[in-house]
């Protein structure tokens, strides 16, 4: 888990409506947000949209408990979802979902893919990594989310595939995928040949 701690300032939304949302982006600087789960009723809220935009340049914001404080009280949450505009570096709209420390959270978090340039497949063999999945959906609970799960390549040779299965996850967690059976047991990375190598060109010899 992420040693990073991050709170969002909220306040109660009592307009809604595409007006009324619009009217808080443009004239108060505010983002209209709603949070929701857990044993409450869904909250219309808003943020700081200045406040958002600059936690989400942390990437392990999007996989990380938030403490959100509205009118002062406090909940934690993780960010759900985002609607972004098509044009402008502009968010529309946050949904935040309330987590509890006993109950499981289903989130995606992000692959880090490490020991590329020195594994087998492209130091010795000349490959080069192909990434099929940049992030994983995993269930566990809030106290052991991880900012990001690591994919080691150290070992792959050229021609091998990563599945989800061969990935080491940390304490406590799983893949959903997995959850579903082996069938769901994804590719993540694979190590190909470069085009025009001379394996390639032994082939298309021989077929010749």
């Amino acid at each position: 888990m992420s040693t990073e701690d991050f709170t969002l300032i909220a306040s109660v939304r009592e307009d809604s409506g595409k007006g009324a949302s619009r009217r808080l982006r443009r004239e108060q600087g505010l983002l209209p947000a709603i949070v929701y789960g857990g044993d409450k009723a869904p909250q219309n809220i808003t943020l700081e949209h200045k406040e958002l935009v600059k936690h989400l340049e942390h990437e392990a914001f999007y996989s990380h408990v938030i403490t959100l404080k509205i009118d002062g009280a406090e909940e934690t949450v993780i960010l759900k979802d985002l609607q972004r505009h098509p044009a402008k570096a502009v968010v529309l709209h946050a949904d935040l979902l309330r987590v509890s420390e006993n109950s499981k959270i289903t989130i995606n978090a992000p692959l880090h893919f490490i020991n590329e340039a020195t594994s087998k497949g492209v130091k010795q063999g000349g490959g080069i990594v192909n990434h099929t999945m940049t992030e994983l959906e995993i269930s566990c609970l809030p106290s052991a989310l991880p900012e990001f799960i690591e994919v080691d390549l150290a070992d792959v040779d050229v021609g091998d595939t990563v599945h989800i299965s061969d990935i080491k996850l940390p304490a406590g967690v799983t893949s959903v995928a997995l959850s579903h059976g082996a069938d769901h047991d994804l590719p993540v990375a694979s190590i190909s040949k470069p085009k025009g190598s001379s394996d390639d060109a032994e082939e298309t010899t021989e077929e010749a």
